[in-house]
């Protein structure tokens, strides 16, 4: 089983990795090109806005395929979007690669889950889901970081050649090891749309889009909001990248067994209350390296806690559709991020960079709300199911 589930999280590992690394070498994807860092900013933008459109169209249309085939497909179209990044000249076909690679993405990682859980014994589902999602937190505390360090060591394209080559071995661990899984009924994309109508599922999809739409704003443009802290050297933004991702990991392993033990609601108010607190002090935190490492780390932590806890919350909502559920918060999660890419490079253009965590702040505030709504709304269909 170990293998198995391992090949899978190898997989979400290179996907996560490919879409947090581009913040580490923005500086020199925009040289490379001869465009703005905030243009170049929309790497981050194309690649996250075709993975958060295009999940729940490919679940509709690969629906009939056995879950290996789609798992191979996604991953063959994953690598060639970041062959093609890493050979493009022109900056138009280089965003261009950048979607079929959130294509890949979007057809790999949501079946990568469903196949974890299909292929062990239903007391080991659990486990198996989290050494799944372990890859992509993973991403944060390793890959990124390692991408980073190897496009300043050569450049920005040595990076998508590292990030093809984790897809590669993902491809090949996957051909090699994983059984095949048959489909699952089919659903059409309506029906897979249909819990946005329930407003306890908008409500809380509300909340991870306000959230994520914030903290990307910063994440994207980590490299220019962080770049008194670290003189703009590769080497120090790939440490505070890591202390982001160790953080992320450890928060991620954490929320788990809290949101069991004292409920989502808790976990997830208190975490949306220390980052807007660590938001509003952080132009003030990033004036040192020390300081930017504590503060990266606080939001990391409490970032993915944050995100273990919702998926919590949406299980619990209705158990039944929770793949549909799950599927639903990772396409809010790539459309706040691309939201954020494009929404980030305007306001750059308009305030000091250094002044995005301030507005990021707000919007932490602005989920708060929206967590509570749900929560009253999940508490009052309870309540009116018991009576």
């Amino acid at each position: 089983m170990n293998y198995r589930i391992l090949v899978l999280a190898l997989g979400t590992f290179a996907i996560g990795t490919d879409n947090y690394v581009v913040a580490g070498i923005l500086p020199q994807v925009a040289h490379s090109f001869g465009v703005s860092v905030p243009a170049a900013g929309q790497f981050v933008t194309v690649y996250s806005l075709a993975y958060g459109l295009l999940t729940p169209v490919m679940a509709a249309l690969l629906a009939n395929w056995p879950r290996r085939h789609v798992l191979l497909f996604g991953l063959v179209v994953f690598v060639i979007g970041n062959i093609l990044t890493a050979t493009q000249t022109n900056f138009d076909l280089a965003l261009l690669s950048r979607a079929v690679a959130g294509l890949g993405g979007a057809m790999f990682t949501p079946v990568a889950g469903a196949t974890a859980a299909a292929t062990v014994a239903p007391e080991r589902r659990g486990a198996a889901l989290a050494i799944v999602v372990a890859g992509l937190s993973g991403a944060t505390a390793l890959g990124a970081p390692i991408g980073t360090l190897v496009g300043n060591a050569g450049d920005w394209h040595m990076t998508m050649w590292f990030v093809a080559a984790i897809g590669t071995s993902a491809l090949a661990g996957v051909f090699a090891i994983l059984p095949d899984v048959a489909a699952p009924p089919p659903l059409r994309l309506g029906q897979r749309l249909a819990p946005l109508g329930d407003g306890r599922v908008a409500a809380t999809l509300l909340t991870t889009l306000l959230l994520m739409f914030g903290v990307f704003l910063v994440y994207t443009y980590i490299s220019v909001v962080f770049d008194r802290a670290t003189g703009s050297d590769g080497t120090l933004l790939a440490a505070l990248l890591s202390s982001w991702g160790i953080a992320a990991t450890v928060g991620n392993l954490a929320a788990g067994s809290l949101s069991d033990r004292f409920g989502s609601r808790g976990v997830i108010n208190v975490a949306l209350v220390v980052m807007a607190l660590d938001f509003a002090l952080m132009s003030w935190a990033d004036a040192s390296f020390v300081g930017a490492v504590i503060a990266v780390a606080v939001w990391g932590f409490c970032g993915w806690g944050f995100v273990v806890s919702q998926q919590h919350r949406l299980v619990h909502i209705n158990p039944a559709l929770a793949p549909i559920l799950l599927a639903l918060n990772a396409s809010a999660i790539y459309l706040a991020i691309a939201a954020a890419g494009a929404a980030g490079a305007l306001v750059i253009g308009r305030m000091d960079a250094h002044d995005l965590p301030f507005l990021t702040s707000a919007l932490v505030v602005a989920s708060l709300f929206c967590a509570e709504l749900a929560y009253r709304l999940i508490s009052r269909h309870k309540a009116g199911a018991a009576q």
